[in-house]
């Protein structure tokens, strides 16, 4: 495994929802971003902003929290938005069928470890930790040899 790693850092929710908007303006069917970090360390948010930039009429982008999956259609792809905090273990996983679309969807995961072997080797990572009440630190890591997230992400650290 080639491991690579980009770290961002985001003094705004704006700084997080700019980045969100830059990455998603280059997804396609088959991408998943996996989104590890703390309650409140703003993986939803990213989640949402991401998606209220690809979707072609402005609708409102609730947490998938109690619903498990929230799925959005577009002209280009569906994206599929998950919350696994709730789940298991990854049987529950193939059972909403997540499995399936990591192949022909855009997919947000939250809370990723629910996926264990599940989850997809070409995924890019998206570690937020919290510096203070505004800022956050992210750190994108994903398997060089499986897929190169780089031409996707800024370069910059601060966005």
């Amino acid at each position: 495994m080639s491991q690579t790693l980009r770290q961002f850092r985001s003094n705004s929710a704006q700084d997080t929802a700019d980045l969100a908007c830059h990455i998603g303006a280059h997804l396609a069917p088959g991408d998943v971003i996996l989104l590890q970090g703390d309650v409140g360390a703003g993986k939803t948010h990213f989640a949402r902003s991401l998606i209220q930039s690809r979707l072609d009429q402005p609708e409102d982008v609730p947490s998938p929290t109690f619903t498990l999956v929230q799925v959005y259609e577009t002209a280009q792809v569906d994206i599929w938005h998950a919350d696994l905090y709730r789940l298991t273990g990854p049987d529950e996983v193939v059972e909403l069928g997540l499995d399936e679309a990591f192949e022909t969807a855009i997919c947000l995961v939250e809370w990723p470890d629910r996926l264990g072997e599940l989850a997809p080797k070409t995924a890019l990572v998206l570690q937020f930790e919290t510096c203070d009440e505004f800022t956050r630190l992210i750190r994108a890591k994903w398997d060089g040899a499986a897929r190169d997230w780089s031409q996707i992400l800024p370069e910059v650290t601060d966005v």
